[in-house]
């Protein structure tokens, strides 16, 4: 299999991941480098080309809040997840879930 081939099914297998990643590390308000960094400390690595604008996305969807706030001497952007965010957190993660759990079956037997 090509590289090229392998590198575009990465990318379409964790699309939508990437969205409840970032939802579930937003139950707590963070700025864009701290949101980076937790996610990457939990194994996403997530360049500021793709986290910054799902944010910016996520916000204009009504899913998070923002606020500027004042930390370590400047002014930074927090997000979190709004009253509609968790809602559709907690749907995701269901969904998540069942999806998991039908592929690990499906994947242990090759049925």
């Amino acid at each position: 299999m090509s590289e090229d081939r392998l590198d575009k099914m990465r990318l379409e297998l964790r699309r939508g991941a990437l969205v409840l990643a970032v939802l579930a590390s937003l139950r707590q308000a963070q700025y864009g480098y701290s949101l980076r960094k937790s996610l990457l400390e939990h194994g996403i690595d997530m360049d500021e080309g793709t986290l910054y604008p799902l944010v910016r996305r996520l916000a204009d969807q009504g899913l998070l809040n923002s606020e500027w706030q004042q930390g370590e001497g400047r002014e930074r952007r927090y997000y979190a997840l709004s009253p509609e965010g968790v809602e559709l957190l907690e749907k995701l993660t269901q969904e998540w879930q069942l999806l998991n759990g039908a592929l690990a079956t499906i994947l242990e037997t090759g049925k």
